[in-house]
C-alpha cells in the first residue's frame, strides 16, 4: 500500500465532515466516515455506500462514533457531554457504539474510533475504573467483529493516555492522533506527545490549531492546515520516525462554510503532497 495516502473526514448525513462528492472532487483515495444517523445504519444503506465508494475508487479506513447531546462549546461543556465518560448517558452510548461497530463491519471496515471523553487523571477514582470497564466492553465487542478501537487524542496528556491504554489491557485498543487537538485542549505539545504514544498510533488526523492564551482553561483556535502551531513538516517527519505509513486524514471542522471548507481542504491536500514528496 502507498505510504501516507491522503484522506479526508467525511459524512453521509450527520453534518460533520465533507460529503463524498467533495472527496471525489479533491481526488483523495481514502476517507474516515462520521457514523451516519441510526436510520441510515441499515444493511441496505451499507450496500449502497459500499457501491458508491467502489465507483469513486475511495477506500474507507475508519468509522467514527458520535452522539446526540455532545457539545464542544467550551472545555467544561466537553467534560460534561462528550463520549462515554458522562455517567447519565454512558449505557445508551455504549449500546450505540456497538451498533456503529456492527455497521462498520457491514462496510468491511476494521477500525472504529471515537472521542472517549475526559478520562479522570487519577486512576484511584471510581470514575476511572468505570471508564476502564466500559472501554474494555467496547474493545471486546469490536474484537468479535475483527475490529480495533481507536481513541482520538485531545482530552488527555500523552502520559495519561498511555497509562489508560495500558490499564485497559486490550490488544485491539489504539490511538487516532490529532495534533491540533493537543493544542486546542491545551493537553501538550503535539510532536512530543506523538513520540510518547507512537507505538499505539494506527490512524491520524491532519488538522492545525493555535494555542489559547490560557491553555487547558480556554479553547485554542482551529485554523487552516499550515497556518497554525503544529508544524506539519515536523509532524510528518515524526510520523516517519515512529514508522507510521497509514492515511493522512484531513479534518477541517467548518461544515457551516462548505465552500471555504472545500477550498482549505484542497490547499491542505496540496501541502501534504508537497511534504510527502520532500520527506520521501
Amino acid at each position: 500500500m502507498e505510504k501516507w495516502p491522503i484522506g479526508v473526514f467525511a459524512s453521509v448525513d450527520a453534518g460533520l465532515g465533507v460529503h463524498l462528492d467533495v472527496a471525489r472532487d479533491l481526488g483523495v483515495p481514502t476517507i474516515q466516515l462520521h457514523a451516519p444517523s441510526p436510520k441510515s445504519r441499515t444493511p441496505e444503506r451499507a450496500k449502497e455506500f459500499l457501491a458508491q465508494l467502489e465507483n469513486l475508487g475511495i477506500r474507507l479506513t475508519a468509522v467514527f462514533g458520535g452522539f446526540a447531546g455532545e457539545s464542544y462549546a467550551d472545555i467544561p461543556t466537553v467534560v460534561k457531554t462528550v463520549g462515554l465518560v458522562p455517567p447519565e448517558t454512558r449505557a445508551a452510548r455504549l449500546a450505540e457504539m456497538k451498533e456503529i461497530a456492527d455497521f462498520a463491519r457491514l462496510l468491511d471496515c476494521n477500525v472504529v474510533a471515537l472521542h472517549l471523553g475526559f478520562v479522570p487523571h487519577d486512576p484511584s477514582l471510581p470514575l476511572y475504573q468505570e471508564v476502564l470497564k466500559i472501554t474494555r466492553e467496547l474493545c471486546d465487542h469490536c474484537k468479535q467483529n475483527g475490529q480495533s478501537l481507536h481513541l482520538e487524542t485531545g482530552q488527555e496528556t500523552a502520559d495519561a493516555l498511555v497509562q489508560f491504554i495500558q490499564d485497559v489491557e486490550r490488544d485491539n485498543l489504539f490511538v487516532n492522533f490529532d495534533p491540533a487537538n493537543m493544542i486546542l485542549y491545551g493537553s501538550g505539545e503535539p510532536i512530543a506527545a506523538l513520540e510518547k504514544v507512537g507505538k499505539w498510533v494506527k490512524s491520524v488526523h491532519c488538522k492545525d490549531g493555535r494555542w489559547a492564551k490560557n491553555p487547558g482553561q480556554e479553547w485554542g483556535r482551529e485554523v487552516a492546515l499550515g497556518e497554525g502551531d503544529v508544524g506539519f513538516e515536523n509532524y510528518l517527519r515524526t510520523l516517519d520516525k515512529i514508522g507510521y505509513r497509514g492515511p493522512l486524514t484531513i479534518e477541517r471542522e467548518i461544515p457551516q462554510e462548505p465552500e471555504r471548507q472545500k477550498a482549505e481542504i484542497g490547499r491542505a491536500v496540496r501541502l501534504l503532497n508537497e511534504l510527502k514528496a520532500k520527506i520521501g
